[in-house]
């Protein structure tokens, strides 16, 4: 085979997937594992990690094996790549007779690009026929973190996979987003024999999840509140047990929502009817144990809620990470409680792990207390996790609206000794009575109404002294011992403040109620009801054509199509996921809902520009809008099809910036835009505050 083209990426990215530009990182991925290179991929869900695969499987000779984990999301990525005029297929117990024989069909006729399959597949010796029959190239593996043994996903079907590899005489691209350090290592020995692959760290970052945690304050109410604000939308709700799944799904539906409940002991056929319905339908809310997720491919999903606190960081970080992987905005809450935390505890000291094991959970549960008692932007703590530095993002509940805090320095040092001073052999809620002098039979049982800290800190109420412990355990200054009843010891990193050679900030007790759920809307006010219309017409489709509708059209598709409002096909082909396959088989219905929408308002204005009715704005605006049609395509015509919202001119037009950077700095704008658009709308605010003058 000789060498792959490397400027055929781009265009099958363009003309098949219809996306103009790949994502941050896809190019180099994609080049390698084009190219043949055996590839470590880490990339945060959402950042396209399935296209680092689809697109070189089109572009080598031979089949692709993609090893996925579950029959739900293999099926939705081979419907996904079928709608774009893709040949794939897999081999999984869901498949019907005549579904698998379609498939062998396609393989002996040479005309199958991508084949799935579950790696439970391997262990027959069939498969590995199969595979050497049918001119295997590549070898692609999802959600490559089920090879670690100490992971919650672990799958050990993944184990032969390095063997196949061996066999085949193949590369191997493998891909996760959810690698920390440890695993990684694991997969390196697993699927690459130990030989480092080229490997691609492209960070844990999803900027457009709004991250918020908040204290339980009667929860029920809390989530009702929270799914009332984005009613309509699509959003998981994480639970810690079955039976609260089911309540607060039955809660959800008597607010008026659409809504069902999933959980590991439900009957295999339910668990499947609750994920088609989840992937068919717009604005379903599943309510659900952790079992539920990591084989949903729904890239629409709008919102996340944990109604209960997860295990750990790296839970918390792969469950919010099923929002948004359009890339649209998607927000996400996590409520939180002393019971929550008691239960954690113990799931960790009553598990079978040795005792170091228990020790680093205890630990990864700290980190995770620590992000919901953090004083700061939560997603530097939350990258500083995975190693990543960033600054504040914006985009957290603290950002808008960071918590009083006050040095807590004296109150962390007396809670420390009152820890030594009673041999590392108590829990918070003893320490406490000792600190706050509360006399009571065990505390003279033990003489401990005699130690020097008892009583040291009654200016503090049982209250106050429970949340220092709790942001204690958040800076992992103590962790319980498993082997001890769960009595707290201190840490390493305790030992300078007790000294005396390091402060300690904490957060002020701050009343929980009254908190608000506030949704981010997707569009404009004005472009709302066309999203809407849109969507009607994306779910009628796909139920004509029994696919989830994400199939037909992703969210992000439909919000560009409401703003930029596309008036031929000609200028349809340049919106984002609509390639030539989709252009031919949807352009024209989504063209007639879209021609509706204006002849419904003959001769009237978008709205954004009735806003500006009798203002220079208005003028302005429109001389704006003459300039973005002539420069659509560039100076010289050839170039790649840019708009700007209405929404977007209406802002130029009455900030009237002055500079580039300005410009950029518009919402809508950005660099590309700005460097197409700058000089001329630049040239026009210029001639319109001269005008003014």
């Amino acid at each position: 085979m000789g060498a792959p083209d490397r400027s055929e990426p781009a265009r099958l990215l363009a003309d098949i997937f219809g996306f103009q530009a790949f994502r941050p990182g896809q190019a180099e991925i994609v080049a390698a594992v084009t190219e043949g290179r055996n590839t470590l991929a880490i990339m945060p869900t959402g950042g396209g990690k399935s296209l680092c695969f689809q697109l070189p499987a089109l572009c080598r000779e031979g089949v692709t094996v993609v090893i996925s984990p579950l029959i739900a999301l293999m099926r939705d990525q081979v419907r996904g790549l079928r709608e774009a005029g893709v040949e794939a297929g897999a081999l999984t117990s869901g498949n019907t007779d005549e579904e698998t024989e379609a498939v062998f069909q396609a393989l002996d006729e040479g005309r199958l690009k991508l084949l799935y399959m579950a790696p439970e597949r391997l262990a027959t010796g069939a498969t590995e026929a199969l595979l050497r029959r049918v001119n295997v190239s590549l070898i692609a593996v999802d959600e490559a973190h089920c090879v670690s043994q100490w992971g919650h996903d672990f799958r050990p079907d993944y184990l032969r996979i390095g063997a196949l590899r061996r066999s085949l005489n193949v590369p191997l691209a493998a891909f996760t987003a959810t690698a920390d350090e440890e695993t990684r290592a694991e997969i390196v020995t697993r699927l690459f024999d130990g030989q480092t692959p080229e490997t691609f760290l492209h960070g844990f970052d999803r900027p457009n999840i709004h991250l918020a945690f908040a204290a339980k304050d009667g929860p029920r109410e809390q989530i009702l509140r929270y799914a009332a604000a984005r009613r309509g939308q699509s959003g998981i709700v994480y639970c810690g047990t079955r039976a609260k799944t089911e309540t607060l799904s039955q809660a959800l539906r008597e607010a008026g929502h659409s809504s069902l409940a999933y959980h590991g002991g439900m009957e295999a056929e339910v668990r499947r009817s609750v994920e088609t319905s989840f992937q068919r339908e717009d604005g379903l809310i599943v309510v659900a144990t952790v079992a539920f997720g990591m084989g949903i491919d729904k890239p629409d999903i709008r919102w996340v809620a944990h109604a209960d606190l997860p295990k750990s960081i790296e839970s918390y970080y792969q469950e919010i990470g099923r929002a948004g992987r359009d890339g649209e905005p998607a927000e996400t809450l996590t409520l939180y409680g002393a019971e929550d935390i008691r239960y954690r505890r113990s799931q960790i000291d009553e598990g079978l792990a040795p005792a170091e094991r228990k020790a680093a959970d205890h630990g990864r549960l700290n980190a995770l207390l620590g992000l919901a008692e953090a004083l700061a932007c939560r997603r530097q703590l939350l990258l500083s996790y995975f190693g990543e530095a960033s600054g504040p993002c914006g985009n957290c509940d603290l950002c808008a609206s960071p918590p009083a805090v006050f040095d807590g320095t004296e109150a962390v040092r007396k809670a420390l000794s009152a820890v030594l001073r009673t041999g590392e052999s108590y829990g918070a809620g003893h320490l406490i009575d000792i600190l706050t002098g509360t006399s009571n039979e065990r505390i003279r049982g033990r003489g401990h109404d005699q130690l020097p800290t008892f009583g040291v800190g009654r200016e503090m109420s049982k209250g106050a002294w429970t949340s220092v412990f709790l942001q204690m355990s958040g800076r992992d200054l103590v962790r319980p011992d498993s082997e001890r009843h769960g009595a707290l010891r201190m840490t390493e990193a305790a030992r300078p403040v007790l000294r005396g050679e390091e402060s300690v900030m904490l957060r002020k007790p701050a009343p929980v109620s009254g908190v608000k759920f506030t949704a981010k809307a997707l569009v404009a006010e004005e472009d709302a009801p066309l999203l809407s219309a849109l969507k009607a017409k994306r779910r009628a489709l796909a139920e004509a054509a029994g696919v989830p509708a994400y199939v037909i059209f992703a969210d992000r598709t439909l919000i560009e199509l409401a703003t930029r409002r596309p008036s031929s096909l000609d200028a349809m082909a340049g919106i984002t996921g609509i390639g030539a396959k989709k252009l031919e088989s949807y352009g024209l219905a989504f063209l007639e809902v879209l021609r509706l929408a204006e002849d419904g308002t003959a001769g009237v204005p978008h709205p954004a520009r009735m806003a500006l009715a009798g203002r220079a704005e208005g003028q302005v605006y429109d001389m704006l809008a003459e300039a973005q049609i002539r420069l659509a395509r560039g100076e010289d015509g050839t170039g790649k099809p840019l708009s700007c919202t209405a929404a977007t001119l209406r802002q130029i037009a009455e900030r009237r910036p002055r500079s580039l950077s300005e410009l950029e700095r518009v919402q809508g704008m950005g660099p590309l835009k700005a460097e197409r658009f700058g000089a001329a709308f630049l040239t026009i605010l210029e001639n319109a505050g001269r005008d003014v003058a």
